[in-house]
């Protein structure tokens, strides 16, 4: 049968967010070469996977960088927060139960109860948690993208 991970669907895909391959090198390496929003190459799953839209708006919150910037404009110390910052938001999404916002439940019927921990995620327009500035909204790669104007740059 072989090893599954040389399959077409899986060869090509970026280390676990949790695990040790995840490396601030290797998410340099994989900004360096891309002019791309910094928000979608951590959507990326070549890059990385299993970075969603709403925990990529929360990592790069968290870590003060705008969602809009050029990857390859990040420097590594700003690299380095947002590694821990994409770790930081999944560890406590897994804890919480993960982010219902509609009528998600998990296997024991539970919603999941990270979305009171979202800082600004689907806040549009609501006051920054941090500084009181209001949220902001985009859309990026088709997909709405939330930011504070005065915490991230």
């Amino acid at each position: 049968m072989g090893n599954p991970f040389e399959h077409d669907l899986l060869k090509n895909l970026g280390p676990e967010p949790l695990g040790d391959g995840f490396t601030v090198d290797a998410l340099k390496a994989a900004c360096a070469k891309r002019s791309a929003a910094i928000k979608l190459v951590i959507m990326d799953a070549k890059v990385v996977v299993g970075v969603g839209n709403i925990y990529a708006s929360e990592a790069l919150f968290r870590a003060g960088i705008l969602p809009e910037i050029s990857a390859n404009q990040v420097s590594k110390p700003r690299l380095t927060k947002l590694r821990a910052a994409i770790r930081e938001v999944l560890s406590a999404a897994i804890e919480e139960g993960g982010t219902t916002l509609r009528d998600f439940l998990n296997s024991n019927g539970q919603p999941g109860y990270f979305k009171q921990r979202l800082f600004v995620y689907d806040r549009k327009g609501e006051p920054c948690r941090v500084c009181g500035k209001l949220i902001c909204q985009t859309v990026l790669g088709q997909r709405s993208t939330y930011w504070c104007p005065s915490c991230q740059k």
